[in-house]
Formats: C-alpha cells, sequence, structure tokens
C-alpha cells in the first residue's frame, strides 16, 4: 500500500513553504527600502488644526554653499515673473495677486510692490482676469550668466545689473511688436530674523524680497521708473 501524507503533516509543510517565501519576500522589502531612504534619524512633524496661513517660519541658518548663484537665478526669476504675461488667466492670477501667496508680492518689499501695482500693465490686465487678452509680453535674457552681474559701482553685496530685452506682442492679430533691451539695478534683503510666511514658503524658501528696484541707462544713471517701467511700456512704444 503506497505511502500517503497525512493531512496535518501536508498542511503543516505548506504553511512552512509559505513562511519561508514570506520572509525572504520580507528581507527584500526590508533591504529595498533601507537602500532607497538611508534614514539616520527620526523626523519629528506635527498635524494642527489651527490656521498655519498667519504662522512664520524661523530659518535657524542661511546656507551659504552656491548662495550668490541662488540669488542671481532668484533675481532672474523675479524679473521674468514680473514682467512676462501670458494669455493664461490663472497663471497671472498667481503671479500678480495681491494677496500673501502672489509670487511677486511675496517676493517684494511693500514699497516695491507699490510701484509694481501701479504700472499700467498691472492695471489693464487685472481689469480682464475674467476673460482672455490679446497681450503677450516675454523677458528675454541673453546667452550665458551675463543676463545677471554683481554691481560693481556699488558697496553693497546685494545689488545687481540685470540686462534683459522685453517683447510684446499685441492687437487683434498678435501682429503687432515692442521690443527693447533694458537694464536694471536690483537690490535685495533678507529678513533680519530670517523669518518667512507659511505662505511663502514654497516660492521664497529662503526669504529674499527686493528691495529696490530701478531702471538705468547705459551709465547706470537711474531713470524715472513710472516712466521707464517696462510694465509702462504702452506710453513708450509710440517714441519707437
Amino acid at each position: 500500500m503506497p505511502e500517503r501524507i497525512e493531512p496535518p503533516v501536508l498542511i503543516s509543510k505548506l504553511m512552512t513553504l509559505v513562511m519561508a517565501t514570506a520572509l525572504v519576500v520580507l528581507g527584500v522589502l526590508v533591504w529595498t527600502l533601507d537602500e532607497m531612504f538611508p534614514l539616520n534619524r527620526p523626523q519629528v512633524f506635527f498635524l494642527t488644526s489651527q490656521n498655519v496661513r498667519d504662522k512664520e517660519l524661523t530659518l535657524t541658518e542661511m546656507p551659504t554653499k552656491n548662495l550668490d548663484e541662488y540669488k542671481k537665478q532668484f533675481i532672474r526669476e523675479y524679473v521674468r515673473e514680473r514682467n512676462e504675461i501670458v494669455p493664461d488667466v490663472s497663471q497671472m492670477r498667481k503671479k500678480w495677486a495681491y494677496s500673501d501667496d502672489g509670487v511677486v508680492k511675496t517676493r517684494s518689499t511693500d514699497a516695491v510692490f507699490g510701484k509694481f501695482v501701479m504700472t499700467d500693465m498691472v492695471n489693464i490686465i487685472r481689469q480682464d482676469l475674467d476673460e482672455a487678452f490679446d497681450i503677450s509680453c516675454a523677458v528675454e535674457y541673453p546667452a550665458g550668466r551675463l543676463s545677471v552681474v554683481d554691481d560693481v559701482n556699488s558697496n553693497d553685496t546685494d545689488t545687481y545689473i540685470v540686462t534683459f530685452t522685453y517683447v510684446c506682442n499685441y492687437g487683434p492679430l498678435g501682429d503687432m511688436e515692442y521690443r527693447k533691451p533694458y537694464k536694471l539695478r536690483v537690490k535685495l534683503e533678507s529678513n533680519a530674523k530670517n523669518a518667512i510666511r507659511w505662505a511663502e514658503r514654497m516660492e521664497n524658501p529662503l526669504g529674499f524680497r527686493v528691495a529696490d528696484y530701478n531702471v538705468i541707462d547705459t551709465h547706470g544713471n537711474i531713470m524715472d521708473l513710472e516712466q521707464n517701467d517696462p510694465l509702462n511700456w504702452t506710453r513708450q512704444a509710440d517714441e519707437l
């Protein structure tokens, strides 16, 4: 009579095989996670039901590695966000919003933002934010890293010279063009406490703000911003 395995013994062997396979899979999973996330200390976080929009985050240490290049890139992005116009209502609302989560407001001091909101294009576009508009403007930087350089005539290490060409297309068919080179002197400042608002933690994580924004001529002299601000280009278009 052939030898047969009793059901309890068969079940025991199957369970042993399943457990062994599970342990192998678990070991591989633990090894994979260890390779993907080499955490060497616990990370503490808090959940809160309070409104955090008015809270401030404090930077305990300002990074120094590549900080100058970061500042220059911050200025490039600021000038682009401040001056570029796209026929996308939601994007323009985010860029030019008066609230604390507006990109330009987040990156400007109150004095600089106050001059920004008085420009012609801000007022024109904001009147048409509920519908499409037939104006688009682009900031074109020269090739290489010469678009933002240190202001050698300033004793302030956070003052920079910005060079770009402003190009606007307008008209019912978008076939009319305004093109003009500009040069700016831009000064940065950081919060003395290195504190940033919760709303700006993603757009401006190091808390820099543009504290001075001026158009200058080829000799470095400051020009009248109201007349020469790129966003007031409609006043200059007839002169070209």
